[in-house]
């Protein structure tokens, strides 16, 4: 363990405590790369359990990289934080990837490493390139032709095994074939063909070799004995010191355009006495406390948790807390912890919307919360919302702007009571449809439709005192929707925009490619998807038939998380052949 970084001068870091630090040589070497800058990819978690998964085994020593400022009139260099030693010394170069925008990164840095971009042009001689992440739970496939292999499911279910295969002395090809053989979730592009019709749309998609049909995303099932929490603490982070502790993934909810609320399911909580521990170890190296997970609030015990921690001075903050589950305990938390602001994500303005979307929270819970976060002394409040939501009509975009100017009038009377008027902030953010969820059939808006969708929303509030609103450019949503939906096809595209250095509407205009085809086309029920090869566990019947009751404006009841009271998405029926960690 060492207590501060050895990357010096202009890029140096900041105090790291608590650091896995294994420098030298071993079995073989791994470089994790995050594509995107320290700050960002430090406050990944998903991204920190994996480094500590490959430096707990024997004989693997792994280093952390991440993508740097670019200095201009200089070279792009991508050099590890632990010893500063290029990527291409390493036998692995394994990307981390969580956002579909962070893909063109992986390109930025495959090239600044002095690495064909081209899988098919690396040779024996360059390191093996993997990606992992939920990034590619959903579609790995725009970056199939830069990309070795991906790991498709949960780092714990599958970095052991990997590491049991994984010979760094044998042939490239080898490797390869033995891990998509013998090793469950493991995904090579090279190995599978995609065939298309003349409009573009997928045929078929086949291994080339004597390899799985399809991919079975690995999962643990059970998160009892399976702690997940910070190995570094760094003050260089949205974070700022805080002791992250994963309390549960998935969420019962079902929140049609969510994928996390499908890849995950059934959602798995982790018991309070663990839970309570990694408080306990985390409290040993700071005061802020973050507890993580897609459904904080669901979390059986939180609100004990919380209580437990009464008489210490910590503070606790909450990653996600839904509108219709603030009770005492988790108000007290958060005034104990001085929170400023608390975060309501509505996600629709219309009480018809969030039926479309099987939110499942009211008009009069996010109200009465607001109320119940400004009078415990909380504040400011940001509130969620997506625009260009399936169904959505000129009035449910007002909607938002109505329900805004109602919980101001709340927070305002509250906000009386504690002598202090603070901000809300409305932030507005484009609904892109994912794969594997109810949505994945959906267009998307055009971006001259969400500009004035926009505009709407600024032009109801902007004489409303104390209300700010925040909306995410509707350009890197078109992108972020290319990318989530894209095909092998799609690689194009981004090796062009890569040229380009990173000119989208100079890609677009170049492209051969029509991102449009991506992006704004309403899927048919019986097409294949580019995705389908990868096996969720979910019917997608069932996605089918949840896309249908969006239209229709009906709910439906959240995951009960209990294979012997559920059968309908199909995931519990094949737990039996989820691989153990």
């Amino acid at each position: 363990m060492v207590t501060r970084s050895q990357w010096t001068g202009k890029n140096r870091l900041p105090f790291e405590r608590g650091v896995i630090q294994k420098v030298g040589s071993g079995r073989y070497r791994v470089a994790l790369v995050y594509p995107n800058t320290y700050h960002v990819g430090m406050s990944n978690l998903g991204f920190q359990t994996v480094y500590r998964l490959f430096n707990e085994l024997d004989g693997v020593v792994c280093e952390r990289a991440f993508l740097p400022d670019r200095e201009s009139g200089k070279p792009l260099t991508v050099r590890t934080v632990e010893s500063q030693t290029p990527l291409n010394n390493f036998d692995l170069i394994a990307f981390s990837i969580s956002y579909e925008n962070d893909a063109l990164a992986v390109l930025v840095i495959l090239d600044a490493a002095g690495l064909p971009l081209s899988a098919a042009r690396r040779g024996a001689h360059f390191p093996l390139v993997l990606a992992g992440g939920v990034f590619c739970f959903l579609n790995p496939e725009p970056l199939s032709l830069f990309v070795d292999a991906f790991l498709i499911g949960e780092a714990e279910a599958l970095i052991p095994g990997f590491s049991q295969i994984f010979d760094p002395k044998a042939d490239k090809l080898k490797n390869l074939t033995e891990l998509a053989r013998n090793l469950p979730g493991f995904y090579v592009p090279a190995f599978y063909q995609p065939r298309y019709r003349k409009d573009g749309t997928l045929i078929s998609f086949k291994p080339l070799i004597d390899v799985p049909e399809t991919v079975r995303r690995q999962v643990v099932p059970d998160l009892s004995n399976l702690p997940t929490a910070s190995t570094i603490l760094t003050p260089d982070t949205t974070f700022n010191d805080t002791y992250l502790i994963e309390v549960s993934r998935g969420c019962p909810h079902g929140c049609r355009f969510c994928g996390a609320g499908y890849v995950y399911r059934p959602p798995r909580f982790r018991p309070i006495d663990l839970l309570s521990r990694q408080v306990d170890e985390g409290c040993a190296l700071t005061d802020r406390i973050g507890l993580v997970g897609a459904a904080v609030s669901d979390l059986p015990g939180i609100g004990q948790l919380c209580d437990n921690r009464k008489n210490r001075n910590i503070r606790f903050s909450f990653s996600s807390l839904r509108a219709d589950a603030l009770d005492g305990s988790l108000v007290d938390a958060l005034k104990k912890s001085r929170v400023k602001t608390a975060t309501i994500a509505p996600d629709a303005g219309s009480e018809r919307m969030r039926i479309v979307i099987n939110k499942g929270i009211t008009e009069e819970q996010v109200i009465n919360a607001a109320e119940i976060l400004v009078a415990a002394g909380i504040p400011n409040l940001k509130i969620y919302f997506m625009i260009g939501l399936p169904t959505e009509t000129e009035e449910d975009v007002h909607a938002i702007v109505d329900l805004v100017k109602q919980i101001k009038h709340k927070f305002l009377n509250a906000s009386r009571k504690t002598g202090y008027i603070g901000d809300i902030t409305v932030s507005l953010s484009s609904f892109v449809p994912k794969p594997f969820t109810p949505f994945q059939w959906a267009a998307m808006d055009k971006v001259k439709t969400l500009k004035q969708k926009i505009k709407t929303v600024r032009t109801g509030l902007k004489k409303t005192p104390n209300v700010r609103v925040h909306a995410d450019a509707p350009r890197w949503a078109y992108v972020q929707g290319l990318i989530a939906r894209g095909d092998r096809q799609v690689a194009d595209i981004l090796l062009l925009a890569h040229k380009n250095g990173g000119n989208w509407p100079q890609t677009f205009k170049a492209s051969l490619v029509d991102p449009a085809f991506y992006v704004h086309r309403e899927r048919g029920e019986k097409e294949s998807f580019p995705w389908d090869f990868i096996d969720q566990g979910i019917d997608k019947s069932f996605l089918l038939k949840e896309y249908h009751q969006a239209l229709a404006g009906k709910p439906s009841p959240p995951c009960p998380a209990d294979p012997s009271k559920c059968s309908v998405c199909g995931v519990c029926e094949g737990r039996k052949s989820i691989v153990h960690s």
